[in-house]
């Protein structure tokens, strides 16, 4: 648990929000002492929702590439941006930074540059894994190498959100500090660790010209081992729970392998739920579900195997539905989060496309806030 009065003794630390979406970094780090004084995000639906959670006087409905230093209000601390994955992810084109989608890196980039000597002291960015290998690793290297020459040292972290929530959803992040580095930073490669695996100690390894650094921080925290805590408990009559010729196709589709699996859960004494996906396989579509009991990564609902179904097995009877927008919310810390207005997929949309609060959080309290307010001891001439 965190102490939400960890921020009160000190003076907010001012932060403009890119890519903001329906808001998640704002609802994890301003119980910390984050004043978000500016939000940026293009998409009307996403805005509306951040605006049910967040004063979102200060949201700045707009593409991008349309926003100016100007835009910014003055002494800007920290600067987020969970720019869009679409081009980097594995499960996506792979365009990379050249893309429509995830070049709007540059655009973020290029709004720091015009900042000039406002610029923020440190930056936050989000994003998948395939970052990483995009264009054989050369779209990272670009990003890290335009951040050195803004003036950021980075360090590179890689965070799966299944040690916070019931969702395997494994995300990289950056972290440049401009200036003096926080005590505690070192430069070189850093050792192995949970947040820093081989292939994050590799990426430092590489870009060591570019004066990376790393910052020590504690083990990852075990997460829940099933889904209970995020189910919505429905009666066995509720319409939201498929028909017999639904479920009927559903369960032939299965493999062998899956279909014994289901067996075993469905005839279990104690009731268990499965998250489960369509994929296509030798061109047939077919379902499969989790070998453990939490949730598989949430994505934006676009069809195909986007879409997240919720399996409830045990005591001889079967039910499946599709996973809800309370649900998808409790997977991504935000139960609290106010459901009003839009449809429910754009509900989905919106937190499949958001980061998991506990974990940016998580960085928060451990990471960007002491290096925030950190400030190096000038000595006398």
């Amino acid at each position: 648990m965190v102490d939400e009065s960890a921020g009160a003794a000190h003076p907010a630390v001012r932060a403009a929000e890119f890519f903001a979406g329906i808001g998640l970094v704002r609802e994890a780090l301003e119980p910390l002492g984050v004043q978000v004084v500016w939000a940026n995000d293009i998409e009307k639906a996403k805005r509306d929702a951040y605006a049910a959670n967040h004063d979102a006087g200060d949201f700045h409905l707009a593409d991008v590439r349309d926003v100016t230093a100007e835009h910014l209000p003055p002494d800007v601390e920290l600067a987020t941006s969970s720019f869009p994955c679409v081009d980097l992810s594995l499960a996506g084109n792979r365009l990379g930074l050249v893309g429509a989608q995830s070049g709007m890196f540059w655009e973020f980039a290029r709004v720091l540059g015009e900042m000039g000597e406002r610029r923020p002291r440190v930056v936050f960015l989000e994003n998948v894994h395939g970052f990483a290998t995009s264009h054989g690793g050369q779209d990272l290297a670009d990003a890290l190498a335009q951040l050195s020459k803004l003036g950021y040292s980075c360090d590179v972290l890689a965070v799966d959100a299944r040690h916070f929530v019931p969702q395997s959803r494994p995300r990289m992040f950056i972290i440049g500090i401009r200036g003096a580095l926080p005590p505690g930073a070192s430069t070189g490669v850093p050792p192995i660790s949970d947040v820093r695996p081989a292939w994050v100690q590799r990426v430092h390894d590489r870009h060591q010209d570019l004066g990376m650094h790393h910052m020590p921080l504690p083990p990852l925290p075990d997460g829940p081992e099933d889904l209970s805590s995020v189910v919505e408990r429905m009666d066995k009559e509720d319409s939201r729970w498929w028909p017999d010729d639904r479920v009927s196709a559903f369960v032939n589709s299965l493999s062998a392998i899956q279909t014994t699996r289901m067996t075993a859960l469905r005839d279990a004494a104690e009731p268990s739920w499965r998250t489960a996906y369509r994929r296509t396989r030798n061109g047939v579509a077919v379902w499969e579900f989790r070998r453990d009991a939490i949730g598989g990564c949430l994505r934006t609902t676009g069809g195909g195997s986007s879409k997240q179904a919720l399996v409830e097995l045990g005591g001889g009877e079967l039910r499946i539905r599709w996973m809800t927008p309370l649900e998808y919310a409790r997977m991504m810390g935000a139960g609290s989060y106010k459901l009003t207005g839009g449809t429910p997929n754009q509900a989905l949309f919106g937190f499949g496309d958001a980061v998991v609060v506990d974990v940016v959080r998580w960085i928060g309290t451990h990471y960007l806030l002491p290096a925030l307010r950190w400030r190096p001891v000038l000595q006398p001439a």
